[in-house]
C-alpha cells in the first residue's frame, strides 16, 4: 500500500483506497463481485407430486422451454458474472431492470421487492469452507406462480438436502407450490446459519482458552480482529433478512398461500433466534480484546511483582555491604576476627527472613 510521509511528526499515513463507483444509469447490468471466471451453469427442476424431471445445462435458453409448464419449476443459476446471460432471462421473464441490476450487484444488502406477477428476494448464503475461510455468498430469488428461480455467484450452495426431497418425494414439497419451495429455501438458508453460529461459537471458545493458557500466542489479537470481522459481515446478513421475512409473513400477495404463512412465522422464530446469537457472540468477540488486555496486564502485574520482592530482598542486603564497603579506617568490625562470617550470617538470615514475611504475607 502506497503510503505518504507527514512532514512535521514523521508518521506513515496510508492512502485510503477509495470504492470503486460504477457511475452507470438505473438498470445497468454490471456486475460487482471478484468472481470473473465462473461458467454459467444452469439447473432446472421441473416437478410436481407425481413426477420429477431435472435438467442441467450450461445454456440459459434450455430454462425458456420450462416456461409454459403446468409443474413447479426450480431453476438455479450460477454464474453472475456473465451479465449478458442475466439479461436476456431478464428479458425473456420480463424482469424489471431494477431487479436485473441488483442481481448482480454483490453489495446489496438483503431486501424483497413486491411486485405484481412475482417477488424478489435478495440475501446472503453463508458458510466456512474446508479451509475454515468465512464465505459471504450473494444470492437472489425471484418466485412467481408456478416458478422458483435462484441466482448464484458461484457453484456450491446449501439446498443438497432440498434437491434429495425433491428427487425422492420426501417431505410436503412435491405436494405444495413455488410459495412453499421459496419458504424450502430460505429455510436451509437459515439453517445454516445455525451451523455458522456453531463453528462461530466453537473459534471463541478456542481463544477464550487460548487467552487463560499461560503461553499466549502472540497473532491471538490477529484472530480476534478476524472473529469481528467475520461477526460484522454475519450479522449485515442476518439482521436485514430478519425484516425481509418479518414482511413476507406479513404480505399480503395472491402469490403466498395462507397455508404457507404459517411455515414463514415459524422461520421467523428461526432468524430471531439466529439474530440474538450473532448479538450475543458479538458482545463476547468484543470482549475477548479486553480479556486478553486484562489477561497480558495480570501477567506483567506477575512480573513485577516478582521483580519487586527480589528488590526489597536485596535493598538491605545492598545497605550492609555498602556500610562495610566504606573506605573510613576506623570502622570497629573491620578488626574483628570473624566479622566477615558475622556479616555473611546476618546477610543470609535477613535473607530467609524476608522470604519467611513475603511467604506469610502470601506475596510468593
Amino acid at each position: 500500500m502506497a503510503t505518504k510521509k507527514n512532514k512535521r511528526r514523521g508518521i506513515k499515513i496510508p492512502h485510503i483506497k477509495k470504492p470503486i463507483i460504477h457511475n452507470e444509469a438505473p438498470g445497468t447490468v454490471t456486475y460487482t463481485g471478484k468472481k470473473e471466471n465462473v461458467a454459467t451453469k444452469v439447473e432446472i427442476i421441473d416437478y410436481s407430486k407425481d413426477r420429477y424431471h431435472r435438467v442441467d445445462s450450461e445454456n440459459i435458453e434450455d430454462a425458456f422451454s420450462f416456461e409454459s409448464s403446468e409443474h413447479i419449476t426450480w431453476i438455479n443459476i450460477n454464474g453472475l458474472n456473465n451479465t449478458k446471460e442475466i439479461e436476456r432471462l431478464g428479458e425473456y421473464y420480463n424482469l424489471h431492470p431494477l431487479i436485473q441490476e441488483d442481481i448482480v450487484s454483490t453489495n446489496q444488502r438483503p431486501k424483497m421487492d413486491e411486485y405484481p406477477e412475482y417477488l424478489y428476494i435478495v440475501f446472503k448464503m453463508l458458510h466456512y469452507n474446508e479451509n475454515g475461510d468465512f464465505i459471504n455468498e450473494h444470492v437472489s430469488m425471484v418466485m412467481g406462480k408456478d416458478y422458483v428461480t435462484t441466482f448464484q455467484e458461484a457453484d456450491g450452495d446449501v439446498w443438497d438436502g432440498l434437491r434429495d426431497r425433491l428427487e425422492n418425494a420426501k417431505g410436503r414439497v412435491r405436494n405444495a407450490g413455488a410459495d412453499y419451495l421459496m419458504f424450502a429455501l430460505l429455510d436451509a438458508i437459515v439453517d445454516n446459519y445455525f451451523s455458522v453460529i456453531e463453528t462461530l461459537s466453537s473459534k471463541i471458545e478456542f481463544i477464550e482458552d487460548q487467552l487463560f493458557d499461560d503461553d499466549i500466542e502472540e497473532d491471538i489479537t490477529q484472530d480476534i480482529q478476524i472473529l469481528k470481522k467475520e461477526i460484522l459481515r454475519i450479522r449485515r446478513a442476518v439482521v436485514p433478512l430478519r425484516e425481509v421475512i418479518n414482511r413476507l409473513e406479513k404480505i399480503d400477495s395472491d402469490l403466498i398461500e395462507s397455508k404457507t404463512q404459517n411455515y414463514i412465522r415459524d422461520l421467523y422464530d428461526h432468524i430471531i433466534q439466529v439474530s440474538e446469537s450473532v448479538d450475543i457472540y458479538r458482545e463476547m468477540i468484543w470482549g475477548l480484546m479486553d480479556m486478553y488486555m486484562t489477561t497480558i496486564s495480570n501477567k506483567m502485574n506477575e512480573v513485577m511483582k516478582v521483580l519487586t520482592i527480589m528488590a526489597s530482598i536485596f535493598i538491605p542486603l545492598t545497605f550492609m555491604a555498602g556500610i562495610y564497603g566504606m573506605n573510613f579506617e576506623y570502622i570497629p568490625e573491620l578488626q574483628f576476627k570473624y566479622g566477615y562470617f558475622v556479616l555473611w550470617g546476618a546477610m543470609i538470615l535477613v535473607f530467609f527472613g524476608l522470604l519467611y514475611y513475603f511467604k506469610r504475607k502470601k506475596w510468593l
